[in-house]
């Protein structure tokens, strides 16, 4: 009897422990699908080209055991600037001068000159409200080709090469066949030619070692420090500057401004009119290879072979002849040639 009580106690303990475990079981699997798995580590990177930013992927879990890679996109964008081989027009301002107009668009004033030759005539002053110009992309010769023309003879006439002319992309030459018609446009990058200068001839009263064109004449009289002064209170431009175009500067002075002589000496011309494209202008002769030369005036204050000091005044400012506006045309000559004017007035 002792043995028919144990067999059921055995039962039950083994019935137990079955239901134990099977518990266990469904414990640890409910766990094992509620909990996010673990994610291996990522490889580490090749190292990165230098410079070039190395982007690590990131992980991201998205719930109901779904995972995903987001990689940040790197964008690189290389735009290389297009060179300009258009010619461009521009229209004439108040206010405008070859060099400022130049300037602008990054050329020589001498570019902008020789590429308008029909409209200026090599005279920087002839500049008009209203006109149209022609903008070249580049420093050269803008020109149109003429009856018995040849690239040969055009190179040779603006120092350039026939290369430099079929290469030019803005010509569109056929290389196969490189024949270019008359009234054709062609762009001479780097090519040059001389100009003509429009300038007022030199007076001088004889005794300076200036040539003495005109027959002035005036005697002795003051003789200048070749200490110059600024012939006007302002003393910035408002024009063109020193150029091979243009052998002065156009100093800003409004109409009616006093301008000065810029050292002592004798007035050896003060004469009203076109004068060049000068306008109203007066010329003093230093008397020590010197002479400067006042250009534009709305009013002259003295008279030839008039003695002047540093200082005084001898007009007013204007806008006579070639101008756009009002300014004072400044020039200073010694011995006959002309030397830019910053080399000689004080520093502004």
């Amino acid at each position: 009897m002792g043995k028919n009580l144990k067999s059921p106690r055995l039962f039950m303990g083994i019935s137990w422990g079955v239901t134990a475990l099977v518990v266990l079981l469904l414990v640890g699997f409910a766990l094992w699908r509620v909990l996010p798995r673990p994610v291996s580590a990522a490889p580490e990177p090749k190292p990165a080209e230098v410079g070039i930013p190395t982007i690590l992927p990131v992980t991201v879990n998205l719930g109901n055991d779904t995972q995903a890679i987001v990689r940040h996109v790197a964008l690189k964008t290389d735009i290389s600037q297009q060179l300009n081989y258009d010619i461009v027009t521009y229209t004439v301002q108040r206010g405008d001068a070859l060099f400022s107009i130049a300037k602008q668009f990054n050329i020589k004033p001498e570019t902008l000159l020789w590429a308008n030759n029909d409209i200026l005539q090599d005279n920087p002053d002839s500049l008009r409200i209203g006109q149209v110009f022609n903008i070249p992309p580049v420093d050269g010769i803008y020109y149109q080709i003429q009856e018995g023309d040849t690239l040969e003879s055009v190179a040779a006439k603006f120092k350039s090469t026939v290369d430099d002319i079929l290469n030019w992309p803005g010509n569109n030459i056929d290389l196969t066949n490189p024949d270019v018609k008359v009234g054709t446009y062609v762009m001479i990058p780097g090519g040059q030619r001389e100009s003509v200068q429009w300038i007022i001839p030199t007076v001088a009263r004889g005794s300076s070692g200036t040539a003495n064109v005109g027959g002035s004449t005036c005697g002795a009289g003051p003789v200048g420090s070749t200490a110059f002064i600024w012939p006007t209170a302002n003393h910035f431009l408002s024009g063109n500057d020193y150029w091979s175009g243009h052998l002065g500067i156009d100093i800003a002075a409004g109409l009616g401004a006093p301008v000065w002589a810029a050292d002592a000496g004798v007035v050896t011309m003060a004469q009203g009119g076109w004068n060049y494209g000068y306008g109203n202008v007066v010329m003093i002769d230093h008397g020590n290879g010197w002479l400067t030369v006042y250009g534009h005036l709305s009013q002259i204050n003295v008279v030839a072979c008039q003695g002047v000091s540093a200082g005084q005044s001898i007009g007013l400012a204007g806008s006579t002849g070639n101008s756009t506006g009002a300014h004072l045309h400044f020039e200073t000559r010694q011995n006959g040639g002309f030397v830019n004017p910053w080399y000689v007035l004080p520093s502004p």
